[in-house]
């Protein structure tokens, strides 16, 4: 693995960019001003960062606390709201189509307030748009739900006035104000940004701003600190606290040095607001609908022409116009795509994925890189001990015993490290630990020694181990008092250079030798080894006391003999691997963009089969212009020690790339890139502002649950292409017989009337496509919106159904002699019926690239409206509506041609298929 390295920073911001860019470049500039102000009341003593504040230790008065308030605002981030419900569906009908058959409907009315027409198309559009509407109103309401949002205070010294002593008291942190000084305790969130004025043992869990698993140690601190050397992230500063973090452990008081938009977290929250970027989808749609609206514009006056011209009665030809331009749109996709985004929720809601805005399932089923934090997505999101090793590197079941009994036995506050040795005891087998001990005395642990010590008593006048196990036989060892008859040994464990520097001898095969600087190199470079593979190491050491006594100080620690390392770790995931290689079998590359360390990163990466290559480091990124952050970014897979404004750039520079990108995550330092990512992925047990931005969120954060959603994503991609390609290339082809039929026919070749009922029961064939099957080669690759391949497909198979409706125009003209204006309707009822049955079967022929009926059947929704459609086709000639749609009733012998003529289309267009599959190397 190698490791690239940051290059000096530099402000590339290259002119041309986007409204949207541009403003993202804004906020990051001002991130790195918030930043830059935090580092340095860091390096300045605690007396400045009040002077800063204008505060003092005691705290504010309530007054003071009062004016403030009013002064910066509550001490809350932006956060985006959900639209009112009267804007959700203004917005549900924002669709070029809907506004088509809006228009299209008010010229039909303003000719004919009668014209039936009018009623079809505004009951499409109403029910399109409501649809859509319900449904994002309803999965909103689901989404919200999650957030169980809770009123939460902290600690803040105030006092009544100002002569009075401060008091503590828990106020509301929507309330916190600069200049306050909040008290800190285990399990605490902080309100604020807060310069530390004094902290002992605190340990901070920063996972949700930079993905690190393990809580970070911050410096023991008092008022007349001096500060610490200059920091470029404030993460990094160990006497700062920032908002949206919490407490693991110890206690500190703090300084608040900014609340809300202010504060670090506040400062990148402003990237969440306003309008979201454009998704691959909505780039898609709207291609394809001006694709299909330029097709429009260009066939109608033609065939308005061609009739005015030829036929003289230009009411006629203009009423034409206006059924061919229904004809041309594909009036039911705002309602087909609806239908299909709205099924896709349900099915995905059975699978524990909770969708909150529509247009994500078939972001999901487009994307073709995922980007995704390393913990809890790859990593069971906990520590355990993955080894415990003697000096040589080999595992030795005397190391883990030593470092139970110093786990069990301390009396202060368990980290991780502690719960994770005593969890592995109860593993292994080869551990014995007896009632030989009991405890004499503690060292606790401190920031400044990095390690802990207990004393135990050996006691010599008790044997054995017994049956019972090391747990149980620990749980009932009781404090006992110094006895010169006992033997009293101290179990050290700590960080490796600290208890390291200590030790003198080392514990070599059975045997304690000296350590000389040899092995000393020797035991170094095993540490580094398992520090290399990712592995948090502790070293672990005793000492045998000669001179026994009750207490114990720091200065006893020495002399040690080093007995071998304990190393952790967060483990994969045991199906992380296999969901890795399905999601690999779909066609989507997975890169990961985690905060945390690149040795650890670089081993849970390797562990699940991630093919590592260069890690890059987050602060790499920053001297990189647009254009070479795309080229990085497309050869890398693992980003470390990345921050929430480098994750937003990175996936903004994959998607202009021309990937569609997906993104996965929990946490704050999350939230910018799951909005600008094509479709954002979180989880319910993420932090709030992480769910609101998100699109899609797992009720388990598995990638397994993530591939079934893909799945389903593909399938409502398939079945709203397919609705696309069926319309546009029947219709296409219609309106290209209605060229032709116009040009030499000295009839209409078909009433308007007819026109809309025929694409009004055509559609509604088609209405059962979102529940149809997509097969299972097509699932295996993403899916994109192809505007040219969709015109391709149109002018290629369209014209099929042309021919046979020429054939059609020549059988009713010469065998059944409908060949005059008196014999019209005649002519116009057969090839009402020749042209819906194709248009019908066309369905069964696109929605496969496979031999239809017997390589592939549809569902049986679609058997269903297919079949009905076709009846309905063969009865309106002879049923009591006949005479005022303008049919006659067809004789027996029109049926053998009518299936001869269908037999040859669905021949025709197979090999036309095949061919057209051989050639462009896909169908939908």
């Amino acid at each position: 693995m190698t490791m690239l390295t940051p290059r000096t920073p530099a402000e590339l911001a290259p002119p041309g960019r986007s409204r949207r860019e541009r403003r993202a470049a804004g906020l990051e500039s001002r991130t790195r001003l918030v930043g830059e102000r935090l580092a340095g009341l860091s390096a300045a003593p605690g007396v400045r960062a009040l002077q800063s504040v204008d505060a003092s230790p005691g705290g504010l008065t309530r007054a003071e606390a009062a004016l403030r308030l009013e002064r910066h605002g509550p001490n809350a981030v932006a956060q985006e709201r959900a639209p009112r419900w009267y804007v959700q569906l203004a917005k549900a009908f924002r669709n070029p189509f809907i506004a088509v058959l809006v228009l299209l409907a008010a010229v039909m009315y303003w000719q004919d307030p009668a014209d039936p027409g009018v009623v079809i198309l505004s009951v499409m559009v109403g029910i399109s748009g409501l649809l859509r509407f319900w449904q994002e109103f309803r999965s909103g309401r689901a989404a919200d739900a999650l957030a169980q949002l809770v009123t939460t205070t902290c600690a803040v010294q105030r006092r009544a006035g100002s002569g009075s002593l401060p008091t503590t008291l828990e106020v509301p942190m929507d309330q916190v104000v600069p200049g306050d000084v909040v008290k800190l305790a285990a399990g605490d969130l902080i309100p604020a940004d807060l310069r530390l004025l004094t902290a002992k043992d605190l340990m901070i869990s920063q996972a949700a701003l930079t993905g690190e698993s393990l809580p970070v140690a911050k410096a023991d601190t008092r008022v007349q600190d001096l500060g610490q050397q200059v920091t470029t992230d404030p993460v990094e500063a160990d006497n700062l606290a920032l908002m949206g973090t919490s407490v693991t452990s110890g206690t500190a008081t703090g300084v608040v040095v900014a609340t809300g938009s202010d504060t670090w977290f506040g400062s990148m929250a402003g990237a969440l607001v306003g309008e979201r970027p454009q998704t691959s989808f909505d780039a898609g749609v709207r291609k394809v609908s001006f694709l299909l609206i330029r097709f429009m514009l260009v066939m109608v006056p033609v065939v308005f022409m061609i009739n005015g011209l030829t036929k003289g009665d230009w009411d006629e030809a203009f009423l034409f116009g206006i059924a061919v331009a229904v004809g041309l749109t594909p009036e039911m996709l705002p309602m087909v795509v609806s239908a299909n985004l709205a099924r896709g929720a349900v099915a995905m809601a059975r699978r524990k994925v909770v969708v909150k805005r529509l247009d994500a399932i078939q972001n999901l089923g487009a994307m073709d890189v995922l980007c995704t934090d390393k913990t809890g997505t790859l990593t069971e999101d906990r520590i355990v001990l993955d080894r415990y090793l003697d000096v040589h590197g080999n595992e030795d079941g005397e190391v883990l015993e030593y470092g139970y009994l110093n786990a069990h036995f301390q009396t202060g506050l368990r980290n991780l490290m502690d719960r994770a040795v005593i969890d592995r005891v109860g593993e292994a087998e080869e551990v014995v630990v007896d009632t030989r001990f009991s405890m004499v005395d503690e060292i606790p642990f401190d920031f400044a020694r990095r390690r802990m010590s207990v004393v135990l008593a050996r006691n010599p006048l008790v044997g054995g181990s017994g049956d019972a196990g090391p747990v149980e036989q620990a749980e009932h060892v009781e404090h006992v008092e110094h006895s010169e008859h006992v033997e009293h040994v101290m179990i050290t464990k700590g960080a490796v250079e600290e208890v390291l520097a200590l030790c003198t001898h080392m514990t070599d095969r059975g045997e304690r030798v000296e350590l000389t600087e040899q092995l000393r190199w020797h035991v170094t470079r095993i540490a580094e080894d398992n520090n290399r593979r990712g592995l948090r190491v502790l070293a672990v050491a005793t000492r045998t006391i000669t001179d026994p006594r009750d207490t114990y100080g720091v200065a006893d620690e020495d002399r040690l003999t080093l007995v071998g390392f304990l190393a952790f770790l967060d483990p994969p995931k045991a199906d992380a691997a296999r969901a890795l290689e399905a999601l690999a079998d779909k066609g989507i590359t997975v890169k990961v963009v985690t905060g945390d360390n690149e040795l650890v990163a670089a081993r849970v990466c390797a562990d699940v089969g991630i093919d590592v290559g260069t890690v890059v480091l987050g602060p790499a990124t920053d001297a990189l212009d647009d254009a070479e952050l795309r080229a990085l970014a497309a050869r890398t897979t693992v980003f470390a020690k990345v921050n929430p404004v480098q994750k937003a750039r990175i996936v903004r520079a994959l998607r202009a790339d021309g990937h569609t990108v997906g993104f996965l995550g929990d946490g704050i330092n999350d939230a910018a890139a799951l909005r600008d990512a094509d479709v954002g992925i979180s989880v319910d047990t993420a932090v709030d502002i992480a769910r609101e931005s998100a699109d899609i969120i797992l009720l388990e954060k598995d990638l397994t649950v993530l591939e079934q959603g893909v799945l389903q994503g593909r399938t409502t991609f398939g079945n709203t292409i397919k609705y696309i390609k069926m319309t546009a290339s029947s219709n296409f082809g219609n309106v290209f017989s209605v060229l032709v039929a116009s040009a030499f026919i000295p009839f209409q070749p078909m009433l308007a009337i007819m026109l809309l009922v025929q694409n009004l029961v055509y559609d509604i064939a088609q209405l059962a496509t979102p529940w149809d099957r997509m097969d299972e080669e097509y699932l295996r690759k993403p899916r994109n919106w192809d505007a040219k391949g969709i015109g391709r497909f149109m002018v290629t198979v369209g014209p099929i159904s042309s021919i046979f409706d020429i054939a059609m125009f020549l059988i009713m003209w010469h065998v059944f002699a409908a060949d005059s204006t008196a014999d019209q309707s005649l002519f116009q009822s057969g090839w009402f019926v020749e042209g819906l049955l194709s248009q019908t079967l066309i369905v069964h022929m696109i929605r496969t690239r496979k031999i239809p009926f017997l390589q592939s059947r549809a569902s049986w929704p679609v058997m269903v409206t297919t079949v009905l459609a076709v009846l309905t086709g063969l009865w309106l000639p002879f049923s009591p509506l006949a005479s005022s749609l303008g049919f006659v009733a067809l004789p027996a012998g029109y049926f053998p041609w009518l299936i001869g003529v269908l037999l040859a289309y669905c021949t025709l267009t197979q090999l036309v298929k095949t061919w057209y599959i051989r050639r462009f190397g896909t169908w939908l």
